[in-house]
């Protein structure tokens, strides 16, 4: 009787344990999707910003703020969930590979983080021949969104290495 108490313990702590660490990945990866996003956004829109100056029209900093913040807010129902989703996906292969490449975990959620931003624009440009964010119709844009998609990866793992280092 002992023992089946003793397990039945143990099978709860476990069950636990396992929805601590679900939900510590959990909200790692949606501040990575936050942060990355952002990133995402604000590149996008002080871009348009610079071509907007580059053809003579001033920008004031509160219009430029006003821009940016209104860009955040209204992409949100396109873009955030892409970018979510491509996040989710390129961090489930960045986990698998640390399985056996555990050693590169910070360079492979940051290449993670940039492929799936970089994806996003690649695969809507093939399906539907457009490129929805301006940003992304050149090369030095492109690398911008990579960029925001590695910041995102960088925010996940060092959340995750924080959060492991604070449970010893």
């Amino acid at each position: 009787m002992l023992a089946l108490q003793f397990e039945g313990k143990q099978t709860m702590d476990s069950r636990v344990s396992t929805i601590h660490f679900l939900a510590r990945r959990l909200g790692a990866w949606l501040l990575a999707v936050a942060v990355a996003y952002i990133l995402a956004s604000v590149t996008a829109t002080q871009s348009v910003i610079a071509r907007l100056t580059d053809m003579g029209l001033e920008v004031p900093f509160d219009d430029r703020l006003t821009m940016t913040l209104q860009d955040i807010l209204g992409m949100a129902n396109m873009f955030l969930p892409m970018v979510a989703f491509a996040l989710l996906v390129a961090f489930m292969t960045a986990a698998l590979l640390c399985r056996w490449l555990g050693h590169w975990r910070l360079p492979l959620y940051a290449l993670a983080g940039a492929t799936a931003l970089v994806m996003i624009h690649v695969f809507l440009n093939l399906a539907f021949g457009l490129t929805p964010i301006a940003i992304a119709r050149t090369g030095g844009g492109l690398a911008l969104q990579g960029l925001a998609g590695a910041a995102g990866g960088v925010c996940y793992i060092l959340l995750i290495r924080r959060q492991a280092v604070a449970e010893w």
